[in-house]
């Protein structure tokens, strides 16, 4: 399983992430801010808050979190059957 082990706010809605696995990079989320429950990223200030939760979500205080393997994907530009053989194997056998 890939874990999140850093995260850091950059300018323009863009995380930097490190992952157990080494990989690392940004990833914009410019498309996310201003709508629904990420118009709480108005306040910049709210964005940069910016940390890794218990479950080892990407978190913003107790209001937002993101899936970290949809962050991986997005960064790695991959596919879920890329970086998870056995869904692979599911699709094929349906």
């Amino acid at each position: 399983m890939l874990k999140p082990v850093e995260v850091k706010a950059l300018p323009n809605y863009r995380l930097w992430l490190r992952y157990s696995n080494g990989t690392e990079g940004e990833v914009d989320l410019s498309d996310l801010a201003g709508k629904g429950i990420f118009k709480v990223w108005d306040d910049y200030n709210a964005f940069e808050n910016v940390h890794i939760g218990e479950q080892r979500e990407i978190a913003w205080s107790d209001q937002i979190d993101l899936c970290p393997d949809a962050l991986y994907l997005r960064l790695t530009g991959r596919s879920p059957e890329e970086i998870f053989p056995s869904l692979r194997e599911t699709s094929v056998n349906a």
